[in-house]
């Protein structure tokens, strides 16, 4: 029987999912988890990782991705497959989470382009935390279209060089990874 046109809809629309990943922290781990990635063809728009637990030697790893929803269901069974990970969480998915990217800005600039640039950082609420008469550093925080915009508006007032860290996310709520 053919499929029907909400169903193929279903199946071809993509989703982007932010993935927190529970792991040992020892050498090699990283390199499965995006070998995971790479091996199927999956792309990752974002990856952050850090030790959450030195106690117990554990680190999260978080991923955001895109994908059709049986792509995405996959990621996670094959995340959850891999020898050193305890726990896979789509945050996208279990309920309200916290998003944040912090983003280090550079911008050249003189007269009403400097003017300019520092009036954007305020509405932005960017800090200053490098300066010099020719140029600024920003640090922002914030979700990544936010950061996304504020990068865009720098752009013709002299931006010069963006280091960003990656989406870190947390679930709301007492619950833990």
């Amino acid at each position: 029987m053919a499929n029907s046109p909400e169903e193929l809809r279903a199946q071809t629309h993509t989703e982007k999912r932010t993935i927190a990943v529970l792991v040992d922290n020892e050498p090699g781990v990283l390199a499965r988890v995006i070998g995971l990635f790479s091996g199927r063809g999956y792309n990752i728009e974002s990856l952050t990782v850090t030790e959450v637990d030195p106690e117990n030697r554990l680190s999260r790893i978080t991923v955001v991705t895109s994908g059709t929803p049986m792509i995405l269901e996959q990621i996670k069974a094959q995340l959850g497959r891999l020898v050193p990970v305890h726990k896979v969480s789509d945050l996208t998915r279990i309920g309200p989470y916290v998003e944040r990217e912090l983003a280090l800005v550079k911008v050249f600039g003189a007269g009403e382009k400097r003017v300019e640039s520092l009036r954007i950082a305020d509405i932005f609420k960017a800090k200053v935390v490098d300066a010099s008469h020719e140029h600024f550093v920003f640090e922002m925080t914030g979700k990544t279209d936010k950061l996304d915009a504020f990068i865009q508006l720098m752009r013709p007032l002299g931006l010069v060089d963006v280091s960003r860290t990656g989406v870190v996310a947390i679930q709301r709520g007492a619950k833990g990874l």
